[in-house]
């Protein structure tokens, strides 16, 4: 796999992570609508996961982002 690829895959692992962030915000929020059922433990569940998944998928990134800093400095010497 290349840097590339892997920066990628982690930009797409944050904006899934960053969706369903969102998704579970929604439903905590219309917690108290009549007939919208929703299960608030569930719900923070899936806020802290999102969270650990983000921030593993940001390690990610940025690990590929000093592989090529590294990479650019061997270059120009």
């Amino acid at each position: 796999m290349t840097i590339s690829a892997a920066m990628s895959i982690s930009v797409t692992g944050m904006q899934t992570q960053s969706q369903r962030l969102n998704t579970a915000a929604n439903n905590i929020a219309n917690a108290s609508t009549p007939g919208y059922d929703v299960d608030q433990a569930g719900e923070m569940i899936d806020v802290m996961t999102a969270e650990q998944g983000y921030a593993a998928n940001a390690a990610v990134f940025e690990t590929g982002a000093d592989m090529w800093d590294l990479l650019l400095t061997i270059k120009r010497d």
